[in-house]
């Protein structure tokens, strides 16, 4: 097994990467290369920063939905497992999860949302998670309303 030793210094980080200075992305990728290289651990300071494995899960996301045809927005907190709805949409929250405080900001909710019009059967509209960093990146696409997620709620 081998090891390579990293120390930090305030404006950069040292490594013996063919003796250069080893800054931001280019030491990120020489990270991830580890494992290939058959490189399986680290000493020194960078080893001991905690890395956290898993976003934490939350009991409740905050929401906010608009219907395009009134421009009404509606703020409202649904728990996991509960469904509320929106006009003609029956939404399902299945989970919310964040990242913890030592990390970037990040909010992640999995949505269930039914269509549920008068007289017609209900009809799935999305199902998937919602980030609420990046709406567009995971939208509802909707004629009449639009959700997305604010934060996650509760210990």
């Amino acid at each position: 097994m081998t090891t390579i030793q990293v120390t930090t210094t305030p404006r950069s980080l040292i490594g013996p990467i063919d003796g250069k200075r080893v800054r931001g992305a280019a030491l990120a990728a020489a990270l991830l290369c580890l494992p290939a290289l058959g490189l399986s651990s680290l000493t020194g300071p960078a080893a001991a920063a905690p890395v956290p494995e898993e976003m934490v899960s939350r009991p409740a996301a905050k929401l906010q939905g608009l219907d395009k045809i009134t421009a009404r927005t509606s703020t409202f907190t649904i728990a996991v497992g509960e469904t509320k709805a929106l006009g003609s949409l029956r939404i399902t929250l299945r989970a919310c999860k964040e990242n913890p405080p030592i990390e970037t900001p990040e909010t992640a909710a999995f949505l269930e949302v039914i269509e549920n019009k008068p007289g017609e059967q209900a009809e799935p509209v999305f199902s998937g998670w919602m980030f609420a960093s990046s709406p567009a990146l995971s939208a509802m696409e909707h004629p009449i309303y639009d959700v997305w997620v604010l934060s996650c709620e509760g210990d």
